[in-house]
């Protein structure tokens, strides 16, 4: 660990007096008893690091930062990143009831009396030196065929939103476990220590408009210390919440109330062995410094014209997803460990026709600026970028086939994400669909395959990384199997 208050706690903590050997002491009480009993189910050691942490990274990373561009909704892999030739001769036709077993369908389209197929409504060419196909939505994407590898054999048990988003970010479907990027934090520390190691940005699309909603438990710390949970930065004149001085407060008195806050924090928590006592004094000390820090990060006067011509007009207007790519692109340069995009408005299941193309233009020209801006700096090779969603959509249409507001429905089977960077295959593809991208033929690989090949690359073997909580050893990756995906690595 490199945060020094967490190396404080976990040096002290068997000598600290917890709530346990609190109501242990006094054991001769009724009421004690009761009490110890309602409280066995909390966290007592959650800041005691398994054994296998005690040394991190495992081995040496390829990556040293993340960059996720998380496309909530999930986009269409049919249209994008999947088309077969196939399809334009099964274009109109019902789907195979053999194609579609047993899988479960959501109430959306489970009751329909056809389901027709649509092929890629918008085409799509070979590009690269190696022929992928990828759809004309995304001629920016196309361009660098070259710099990214295409999983085009994902899947993931979920058919809902939320339990898909959640179970992606953070190995599990139930909520209350911690994020991905508080599993790094956690880990690995910051580089910075004016940043937070894990920052998180918002972006509505004008596809649908409002998105699936996004909570804030998708960047928390779960059951691990609360320091390490995403922050989020917000357009606009005041980026973080709270975090400048009120009317009246200089810098100097906040430095003075600080040391003080900071002084009863610790006697507190020598008191009562409490590490989110000392947590607590992190994010104050975090704050502090950050008041000096993020104005420097948002304000893109040093930018040169040429960023916004590569990055598109829209990196001016704060909020928008390619000015997020700008400021992650920043971060980057500042060491933030993990830095998370969530872009709303994927969820065509309506008006496909003309929500798809509008969703695309969002995020297109950005998305392959961001790599071929980090390929400039020299930071590709070590930083490692994602783009993909939660799930992809159904090959057959929701709605009457041809219809302006039909659309296409979730679909968890198949779906296709790209990553670049960060010791992954330049120029590659990987996994394989049957001619109706409906089910995968070769190479599947479940989402905890995608999470393990991402720890994996920044050095930590995704089965040694634990956190004991509720008496059993918690990993990103869960219990069920899951296997680092070699054949992507460079």
């Amino acid at each position: 660990m490199s945060l020094s208050l967490h190396d404080e706690v976990t040096k002290r903590q068997s000598q600290l007096m917890t709530r346990r050997s609190l109501l242990g002491s006094s054991a001769a009480s009724v009421g004690a008893i009761a009490l110890a009993d309602l409280l066995s189910s909390e966290r007592v050691s959650a800041s005691e690091p398994s054994a296998a942490n005690s040394v991190l990274p495992h081995f040496a990373p390829k990556a040293k930062r993340v960059i996720y561009l998380f496309q909530s909704g999930g986009p269409s892999h049919v249209d994008l990143f999947d088309q077969h030739d196939e399809l334009e001769q099964l274009h109109g036709t019902d789907l195979p009831g053999s194609v579609r077993g047993s899988q479960r369908l959501t109430g959306m389209t489970s009751g329909q009396k056809s389901f027709p197929v649509l092929k890629a409504l918008w085409g799509g060419k070979r590009c690269g030196s190696h022929g992928t196909w990828i759809g004309n939505l995304l001629p920016h994407t196309q361009k660098m065929a070259d710099d990214i590898t295409i999983l085009r054999s994902l899947w993931t048990e979920a058919i809902n939103h939320d339990p898909a988003v959640t179970f992606i970010n953070t190995g599990s479907q139930q909520m209350g476990h911690p994020s991905m990027g508080a599993w790094l934090s956690y880990g690995l520390g910051t580089e910075n220590e004016d940043f937070p190691a894990y920052m998180v940005l918002l972006s509505q699309g004008s596809g649908k408009n409002p998105g699936q909603p996004l909570f804030s438990r998708l960047w928390g710390s779960g059951y691990l210390p609360s320091s390490h949970q995403g922050v989020m930065l917000r357009p606009g004149a005041n980026p973080v919440l709270y975090l400048q001085n009120p009317q009246g407060v200089s810098r100097d008195s906040r430095r003075s109330l600080l040391d003080t806050l900071g002084q009863l924090n610790r006697m507190h928590a020598e008191a009562a062995g409490s590490e989110e006592t000392l947590s607590r004094i992190e994010a104050y000390e975090m704050a502090y410094r950050m008041q000096t820090s993020v104005p420097d990060l948002t304000d893109l006067s040093d930018e040169p014209e040429s960023t916004f011509q590569l990055y598109g007009d829209d990196a001016r207007r704060p909020g928008s997803f390619a000015a997020n790519c700008l400021l992650a692109r920043r971060m980057a340069q500042r060491g933030v460990r993990f830095i998370q995009l969530f872009h709303r408005g994927w969820d065509q299941h309506i008006s496909i026709k003309n929500q798809l193309p509008r969703q695309c233009r969002d995020v297109d020209q950005a998305s392959a600026a961001l790599v071929q801006d980090l390929k400039r700096l020299s930071m590709l090779d070590d930083t490692l970028v994602i783009w993909g969603g939660e799930f992809g959509r159904t090959v057959y249409s929701q709605g009457a086939f041809g219809s302006p507001t039909s659309g296409r429905d979730h679909h968890g089977r198949c779906f296709s994400i790209w990553m670049a960077g960060g010791g992954i295959k330049a120029g590659y593809d990987y996994g394989k669909t049957d001619e109706f991208a409906y089910n995968i033929v070769e190479n599947p690989v479940h989402i905890r395959d995608l999470n393990a090949t991402i720890l994996h690359q920044l050095g930590i073997d995704h089965e040694r990384f634990t956190f004991k909580f509720r008496g059993l050893n918690q990993r990103l990756t869960g219990v069920e199997e899951a296997n680092v995906v070699k054949d992507i690595l460079a």
